[in-house]
């Protein structure tokens, strides 16, 4: 089997372990909200396994940022346009200052993820536990790629 096979099922094995730990903690813990801290663990994991551990360790720190950010714009206020894309454009600034680029994105799927709560939710709960699932949904993805 080449070795591009091998990346290929390899990869497949890594997110659907990501899925099946998810929902048996989420199940275990009663938490309801498994969608935050899944697809922060699915956006951790990559396909190409020479380049998996370093990657996930720049998507992660580059998630820490963007909930540090996150959090920081919601003691100003609920998130809007100008909250919003300015915690966008502050997490982008510090990925690059911390050479964090490649994990940009996932950073930039998290500020919304964090800033962005249900209607009738207080802000701050909801982005301190959406920031908390970030956090341990990247863990996992990188506990998953070692």
């Amino acid at each position: 089997m080449s070795s591009e096979w091998k990346n290929l099922l390899l990869y497949m094995a890594k997110c659907i372990t990501a899925v099946v730990i998810v929902f048996a903690l989420g199940t275990w813990l009663q938490y309801q909200e498994i969608i935050w801290p899944l697809v922060s663990a699915i956006l951790v994991l990559t396909p190409d396994s020479q380049e998996a551990v370093p990657l996930a360790a720049i998507r992660i720190g580059a998630n820490l940022i963007a909930s540090a950010t996150s959090l920081l714009f919601m003691l100003v206020g609920a998130a809007n346009v100008i909250t919003l894309s300015a915690a966008l454009s502050l997490t982008i600034a510090l990925c690059w200052l911390c050479r964090l680029m490649a994990g940009s994105r996932s950073a930039l799927a998290a500020v919304v993820i964090i800033m962005l709560h249900e209607p009738g939710a207080h802000p701050w709960d909801a982005a301190v536990e959406r920031a908390a699932s970030v956090v341990a949904g990247c863990l996992l993805g990188l506990v998953i790629t070692f």
